[in-house]
């Protein structure tokens, strides 16, 4: 007798949720399993850029994207700029453990080796259906062209 398995590769997944199985979105789906953080449209633009494939139009990139997330495959979050970025749902549970650090000045989202505090006890009545913290400041890369003025 078989068993079921899991869906693991990006086609697997795009199978599974019953959406048409594409090469372009076999490569984006696959592009943001490997992003070690959040990735914006140019981001992975440029990501998909350097794969040795042919490169992929904009506007496709866009539909290819909205329909991961219609489909539950990836995560849109906005950052501190106001820019999308994406990442595989899966990562969602990669990124339970700990605090994010959400650059003010280039827009990039970091992995901080902090577990997260508690979460707050929450009045009668109310329920917890999810937590996220973010510390926000400036990176290593931007930090330096910073002048003796905050930025915010």
């Amino acid at each position: 007798m078989a068993s079921a398995s899991i869906p693991s590769t990006p086609a697997d997944l795009l199978r599974a949720t019953g959406i048409k199985v594409t090469r372009g979105r076999v490569r984006v789906l696959g592009a943001l399993h490997g992003a070690r953080q959040p990735l914006c449209h140019a981001e992975m633009e440029a990501q998909l850029g350097a794969d040795g494939e042919t490169a992929m139009d904009r506007v496709t990139l866009y539909r290819i994207l909205d329909s991961l997330v219609a489909c539950g495959l990836a995560l849109k979050a906005v950052d501190t700029r106001g820019v999308f970025r994406f990442s595989a749902a899966g990562a969602q549970r990669r990124h339970a453990d700990h605090i994010h650090f959400r650059c003010t000045g280039c827009g990039g989202v970091f992995c901080l080796k902090a577990e997260p505090p508690p979460p707050p006890k929450l009045p009668r009545g109310f329920r917890l259906n999810e937590v996220a913290y973010d510390v926000r400041g400036l990176c290593a890369g931007c930090s330096p062209h910073a002048t003796g003025a905050a930025r915010g």
